[in-house]
């Protein structure tokens, strides 16, 4: 397993309170042995204003799993992970429902990671690739 091997979903739900994440009801949903899912609804929080989920909560989504699973796989009294690039795909438009994200690693370098992320529908489809590189930052 490349994450932190006793962490909890209850754990990685209580980082978000108070923040973008708990606003758009981000919620963390498994930790598998290389992967990090989390699902997001498609609401009046998460929508734009023709009625279909915003590129934007799609960003954030990725953003938030990445930036997540990327914090697990380091030693925190130690590290930290900041993002230094993102972008998404947007490849079917969602309009009710919920969407789910999935993480899994490409790179896990000493100085960078790279993550990529995929984001389904209720039905299983494809909606949205992102890929996001953190820097890994020595504390001083």
């Amino acid at each position: 397993m490349i994450f932190e091997p006793n962490i909890s979903l209850e754990v990685l739900n209580s980082w978000g309170e108070n923040t973008m994440t708990d606003f758009l009801d981000i919620n963390f949903t498994k930790i598998g042995e290389d992967y990090l899912e989390a699902t997001m609804p498609v609401n009046a929080k998460t929508k734009q204003p023709l009625g279909l989920l915003h590129g934007g909560a799609n960003v954030v989504l990725a953003e938030t799993l990445g930036s997540v699973a990327a914090t697990l796989t380091i030693d925190t009294t130690k590290q930290y992970c900041v993002g230094l690039e993102i972008n998404a795909n947007h490849l079917k438009s969602v309009k009710e429902g919920s969407v789910t994200g999935i993480t899994k690693p490409i790179h896990l370098g000493k100085k960078t990671q790279v993550w990529e992320v995929k984001i389904y529908t209720d039905q299983g489809d494809l909606s949205c690739i992102s890929r996001i590189t953190m820097a890994v930052i020595d504390k001083r």
